[in-house]
């Protein structure tokens, strides 16, 4: 069985909402374990044991959160060669732009040599005020579909060895 851990941190629901999304869309997979856990409660171990990643943030000033940024510090470079070649996706929850923090997630991939397996998928949320930034966020069908498509295509690839 192939497993797909999916790593997630949000401050204010969108970024949790998009991983329980894809999380669903690839539970359909018989063949896949799945593994949802926050970004304070996974390590390197967590990303040893899985075979293909989702990772979902929010991005907070043009960066990823810190809560995430500080996952990939703890389990950085005990990892370092030794994920090489296996898939990741990555989910963002911004309020305007989001690829500020794509591009960070994806430099952090490349030098675990991790394979994408579809561009970013950035989801606007369009707040700009600090009352809006702050406040929770739920996302509707238009936006939390796609996330569940992600899900289900990346655990299919693994059940399918196309990975």
């Amino acid at each position: 069985m192939k497993r797909l851990l999916i790593v997630w941190h949000s401050r204010t629901g969108a970024a949790r909402a998009m991983a329980q999304a894809a999380a669903g869309g690839a539970a359909a997979e018989p063949d896949v374990e799945v593994r949802v856990l926050a970004a304070a409660d996974a390590g390197p171990d967590d990303l040893l044991a899985a075979d293909g990643y989702l990772f979902a943030c929010p991005e907070n000033l043009a960066s990823m959160s810190g809560e995430m940024k500080e996952f990939f510090d703890r389990s950085y470079y005990p990892v370092l060669e030794k994920l090489s070649g296996r898939p990741y996706a990555s989910l963002v929850a911004a309020g305007s732009d989001g690829t500020g923090a794509a591009r960070q997630l994806a430099r952090i991939a490349t030098g675990w040599r991790l394979k994408p397996i579809a561009d970013p998928l950035i989801v606007g949320t369009h707040a700009q005020t600090p009352e809006a930034i702050l406040a929770e966020k739920a996302l509707g069908e238009a936006e939390l579909t796609p996330c569940a498509e992600l899900g289900a295509a990346m655990a299919a690839g693994l059940a399918m060895g196309v990975f």
